[in-house]
C-alpha cells in the first residue's frame, strides 16, 4: 500500500500540475482559457480509448510489469511538456500523456481486488485516493516554489522545470515497482504459507459469488453504464477542483504563486481526513450509497458558494467543502462496482465505469475555460459541475444493494 500510495500522489500531480504551470504558461505562450481548457481535458480522451485494453492487459502479464510501464512512459511524456510552444503542441503531449497514464487508476483498482475483500475494500480505497489529497498538500506548495523560485534558470520558464522536476519520479518509482511489487497473493514474501491460504481462500470464494465474471457481460449491463453516469457527474466535479482550484484562489485576490500553492493545501488537507474517517465508517457500518451521496451534495454546496464568494476567506471555505467532498465521493464509489464485479469481468467493469466516468474529466475544465472565455468569470462553470454532484447524488438512488453482504 505505501508504493501504491506513492504512485497515486506522483500519478495525480502529473495529471493536474497544468493547472499550475498555467499560472505563467499562458502569458508566456499566449495561450487562451478554452486552450488551456480543452488541453486539461483531452487528456482523458486518450485516458477513455486505451482504458480497457490496458486493464485487459494488466489482468494477463500482471501488475508488476504493466504499472512499471505506465509510470515510465508517463513520466517521460509528462516531462516533455515542458517543450510545447503552441496550442497543438499542446494537446498531443496531454493527449499522449492520457494514454500513457490510461491503465494507472483502473489497474491500481483491479490489484487491490486481488489483495482485499469487499468489506475492507472502502478503507484501501481511501487509503489509495488519499494520494490525491496528499498531492495537494504536498504538490501545491512545491509547484508554487518552483514556479516562483526556478524561473529563469538555466534559461527555462518556471513552468517548464515544474513539467520536468515532476515528471521524472514517476520514471524512477516505476523501477521500483518492477523490483519490488508482488502480483498475487501467493507470491507476497512477508506472509507465512497459512496466511497465503487463508487470504486466497477468502479471495476466491468472493470472486466466485460475484456477477459479471466475462467481458460481454459488463459491455451489456444497464448496471454498469448507470455507475459510469454517476461517475462521470462526480469527475465532474473532481476536476473542476483540480484544474481550477489554483485561478479560483488567484481570482479571489492571491497573486504570489508560491502563496497560491501553499493555500491549495488546505483544501487537500480536509479531503484526506475526510476520506480516510468516511472510509472507516462505510467499512464499519457496510453501507455504501449514503457515504457517496452525502459528500456528493457537500461538494455542490461548496462550488455554490465559490460563486458567491467575495473574498479569499470565503473562496477558501467554498474549495475546502469543493474539495473535500468529491475527494471523499470518489473511493467511497470505488466501493460499489467492485463488490460485484469479478473475474476477467472485473478487469473490463472497472475499466470501463472508470473511462466512461473519466469522460468528466475532459468536459469539465474544457466547458469551464470555454465559458470563462466567453463570460469572464467561473461562475457558469462552477453551476454547472454543482449541478452534475447533485445528479450523481440522485442517480445512486438506482443503485441496489446499498449494503456489503457479510461472508
Amino acid at each position: 500500500m505505501p508504493i501504491v500510495l506513492a504512485a497515486y500522489i506522483i500519478a495525480y500531480i502529473d495529471r493536474v500540475n497544468v493547472g499550475f504551470a498555467k499560472l505563467q504558461m499562458l502569458g508566456d505562450l499566449k495561450f487562451s482559457e478554452s486552450v488551456y481548457g480543452f488541453g486539461a481535458g483531452i487528456f482523458f480522451l486518450g485516458y477513455f480509448i486505451f482504458e480497457v485494453p490496458s486493464n485487459l492487459i494488466l489482468h494477463r502479464v500482471g501488475a508488476r510489469v504493466w504499472i512499471c510501464r505506465v509510470l515510465v512512459t508517463w513520466g517521460i511524456i509528462s516531462a516533455c511538456t515542458a517543450l510545447v510552444r503552441t496550442p497543438m503542441e499542446f494537446y498531443a503531449a496531454r493527449l499522449l500523456l492520457g494514454f500513457a497514464e490510461s491503465g494507472f487508476f483502473p489497474g491500481m483498482i483491479l490489484y487491490l481486488t486481488y489483495w482485499f475483500p469487499s468489506e475492507q475494500r472502502a478503507r484501501v480505497i481511501a487509503i489509495l485516493l488519499a494520494g490525491s489529497a496528499i498531492s495537494g498538500i504536498v504538490g501545491g506548495p512545491v509547484s508554487g516554489y518552483i514556479l516562483r523560485f526556478l524561473a529563469g534558470h538555466l534559461g527555462m520558464a518556471g513552468w517548464q522545470w515544474l513539467f520536468i522536476l515532476e515528471g521524472l519520479p514517476a520514471v524512477v518509482l516505476g523501477m521500483v515497482i518492477l523490483f519490488s511489487f508482488q502480483d498475487r497473493v501467493a507470491d507476497a514474501r512477508w506472509l507465512s504459507e497459512d496466511e497465503k491460504s487463508i487470504v486466497a481462500a477468502q479471495i476466491a470464494q468472493e470472486s466466485g459469488a460475484k456477477s459479471h465474471q466475462t467481458v460481454a457481460s459488463v459491455f451489456l449491463s444497464p448496471r454498469i453504464w448507470l455507475m459510469g453516469a454517476i461517475y462521470f457527474g462526480i469527475e465532474m466535479g473532481s476536476y473542476a477542483a483540480g484544474f481550477w482550484l489554483p485561478t479560483i484562489i488567484r481570482q479571489s485576490g492571491v497573486k504570489d504563486a508560491f502563496h497560491i500553492g501553499l493555500l491549495t493545501a488546505i483544501p487537500y488537507a480536509f479531503a484526506l481526513v475526510a476520506m480516510v474517517i468516511v472510509g472507516r465508517h462505510s467499512d464499519k457500518t457496510r453501507e455504501r450509497r449514503w457515504h457517496v451521496i452525502i459528500p456528493c451534495l457537500v461538494s455542490a454546496v461548496g462550488f455554490i458558494v465559490c460563486v458567491y464568494a467575495g473574498s479569499t476567506l470565503v473562496s477558501m471555505i467554498g474549495l475546502t467543502l469543493a474539495t473535500a467532498g468529491v475527494g471523499t465521493a470518489v473511493p467511497m464509489f470505488w466501493a460499489l462496482p467492485t463488490s460485484f464485479l469479478g473475474g476477467i469481468g472485473a478487469a473490463a467493469g472497472i475499466a470501463l465505469v472508470n473511462c466512461t466516468g473519466n469522460l468528466g474529466g475532459f468536459f469539465s475544465p474544457a466547458i469551464m475555460g470555454f465559458l470563462k472565455t466567453h463570460t469572464g468569470t467561473l461562475n457558469s462553470g462552477l453551476y454547472l459541475v454543482a449541478g452534475c454532484m447533485v445528479a450523481s447524488s440522485i442517480l445512486i438512488f438506482a443503485l441496489l444493494p446499498a449494503r456489503v453482504v457479510n461472508r
